[in-house]
């Protein structure tokens, strides 16, 4: 048998193999190169990128669970002029697709950065983090109202000539309301989930492990929900699905790609074993030839439901 086809098509962007790096986790890239071969992913999504610079929170920022982690960093980030002339000149040689994550607090400031990232060189796709407060809108996050949720897609995909993916909140009632309503504005796939709310306490002082109280909960812990979300998500739109959340091996990567997802983004796992991502790609290249399967698309959405 042949090597296996591992491409995956992703609102147009085509992926040597469905496994990419989730924003947050994996910094610019570069920190991950001299323990892996970046080649060997289908692609790199960078951490967020916001107009001007952002500091973030002040420590402590990271608080280990029993299944993960909790992590409130604040979305600290150079700023996007600084990405573009001190990150994006390695980017465009580390082999693999690139895909930049963006945030803002306004409609404004996604419209400004999918206008100015489009202009660059070596950048594949745009994803965009809604789980951030629109402040013109008393801080609601955008992810968590389907209006808002469209208007910010529609205003990205307005101003970009590349594929939009939309990162989309688990903080919701219902998911598929929120796949559907970024759909409509536009979006060519969908990625899910983010981090869910959540926090510690230290009880010998009696307080917040986190100096901003709550946090973002990842790894393994989520699994389980972020798999259903997505399984929602895919039988909800028909544009590409994403799927983020605990996915640490092959084989967890493979239960998302049945339950409806196209391609599978690495996140925390990557802080425990910095080669997780490229070992997925490896385990799904291995699963196919053992199980004599021609390519990956064969089994998107292959879940097999009870009669």
């Amino acid at each position: 048998m042949n090597e296996p086809d591992l491409r995956v098509n992703i609102g147009g962007l085509v992926l040597k193999n469905p496994v990419l790096t989730a924003s947050g986790t994996f910094g610019y890239g570069r920190e991950f190169a001299p323990y892996m071969n970046l080649h060997h992913l289908g692609g790199i999504v960078v951490k967020g990128i916001s107009l001007a610079p952002r500091r973030g929170n002040p420590p402590p920022r990271v608080v280990e669970t029993a299944a993960g982690m909790l992590n409130a960093i604040g979305l600290e980030n150079v700023g996007v002029e600084r990405f573009i002339s001190e990150k994006m000149p390695w980017l465009r040689g580390c082999g693999t697709r690139v895909i930049v994550n963006i945030l803002g607090d306004s409609l404004e400031d996604y419209r400004a950065l999918a206008a100015r990232l489009g202009e660059v060189e070596g950048i594949s796709a745009i994803e965009v983090n809604i789980s951030c407060p629109n402040v013109k809108k008393g801080g609601v996050a955008f992810g968590t109202d389907p209006a808002m949720a469209e208007a910010v897609t529609r205003a990205v995909c307005e101003e970009s000539h590349l594929p939009v993916i939309v990162k989309l909140s688990p903080n919701v009632s219902d998911i598929s309301i929120i796949a559907r309503a970024v759909e409509a504005g536009g979006a060519q796939a969908v990625s899910l989930i983010n981090t869910l709310l959540g926090m510690a306490i230290d009880i010998k002082t009696r307080r917040p492990r986190l100096a901003n109280v709550v946090g973002g909960l990842s790894g393994p812990a989520i699994k389980p929900v972020a798999l259903r979300m997505v399984w929602q998500a895919a039988r909800a739109v028909k544009i590409p699905v994403i799927g983020i959340g605990g996915i640490s091996s092959a084989e967890d990567a493979l239960e998302f790609i049945l339950a409806g997802a196209t391609a599978i983004e690495v996140g925390t796992a990557n802080f425990v074993n910095p080669k997780a991502a490229e070992e997925i790609a490896v385990g799904l290249a291995r699963y196919l030839s053992e199980q004599k399967i021609a390519g990956i698309s064969e089994l998107i959405g292959g879940l097999i439901l009870a009669p």
